[in-house]
């Protein structure tokens, strides 16, 4: 698989650099995963070569070292080839200029992952704050909130098809730790309700994270929103955490709970939980079949 980068901005110049010279870009938001994905895109390689170079920077003060902006996964592929170089585009811009454009360079990917895409909206505003490039997104007929966050967040999401709201929404995610995070990306923990669990402190979502492995539920909707607003009042303690959690909610069904380490070797590598739990559920309706085939043989 080969990926379109954007045109860089700087000055630019081609060259061949050794892989051990390129280091990934601090706080990276988009995950570089040994999976299907990469199988095809090393395949790519070994029958094509790096057709796109790899968009990098140099690192000030550290003379031939460099981070990449855009071709994380292609240089994992290399690695992983024994490639000792790669081509390159090295593009003189400042962090934050690189900081940009690696977000860019990178959402159009399918698949992106809550996390993924929240952490990259983050990036992008905090370099775009720092740059000072926030436009009035007036002209346009749009109707600009008053705060600078907004301007960002609104010239962001117009980039993007979603509004200043949702991109913000998206932001309020990277306050949650990993443990509920994951939750989120494995969809267990629906965006909305990660929201909501993001203004919990981490004391606060450590327990609910802790109640939530130990009785094996998640918090809807309804109930995240009385955490958050609990929490504002101060009156959000553990045993209140524990109190909400023991509610059963509406239509809640029973659910069979398998470890992932249980059933892993049966699971095709690299697939997502939700990937897995579709391969589990097919496997048993083909199981189920071939039971009714025998029944009505036996017959």
């Amino acid at each position: 698989m080969i990926t379109k980068d954007k045109k860089p901005t700087g000055q630019t110049k081609l060259a061949m650099i050794p892989l051990n010279k390129l280091h990934p870009f601090p706080d990276h938001p988009y995950k570089v995963l040994d999976n299907e994905e990469m199988d095809r895109l090393k395949e790519s390689i070994c029958e094509h070569g790096i057709l796109c170079p790899i968009l990098i920077r140099p690192i000030e003060n550290a003379d031939g070292e460099y981070e990449i902006i855009s071709g994380h996964r292609r240089c994992f592929a290399a690695r992983a080839l024994g490639r000792e170089t790669v081509p390159t585009i090295v593009c003189d811009l400042t962090r934050d200029e690189a900081a940009v454009l690696l977000v860019d360079s990178n959402l159009h990917r399918e698949h992106l992952l809550p996390s993924e895409k929240a952490f990259a909206y983050k990036l992008k505003a905090d370099a775009m704050s720092r740059q000072g490039q926030r436009t009035d997104l007036a002209t346009s007929g749009q109707v600009v909130p008053k705060s600078d966050d907004s301007r960002t967040t609104a010239q962001i999401g117009k980039e993007n098809g979603e509004s200043y709201k949702t991109v913000q929404r998206y932001i309020r995610l990277t306050n949650l730790i990993p443990e509920l995070l994951s939750l989120v990306d494995s969809g267990r923990i629906a965006f909305s309700v990660g929201v909501e669990l993001s203004y919990l402190n981490g004391e606060q979502q450590t327990d609910l994270a802790s109640d939530a492995e130990l009785l094996d539920k998640t918090p809807s909707y309804s109930q995240a929103v009385r955490m958050h607003r609990e929490h504002l009042l101060g009156e959000l303690t553990f045993d209140r955490i524990r109190e909400i959690m023991d509610e059963d909610k509406p239509n809640q069904k029973e659910h069979l709970s398998l470890p992932m380490e249980r059933i892993s070797k049966y699971i095709p590598k690299g697939y997502t939980p939700k990937q897995a739990q579709e391969y589990v559920e097919s496997v048993l309706e083909q199981a189920y079949k071939r039971r009714m085939r025998s029944r009505e043989q036996e017959r």
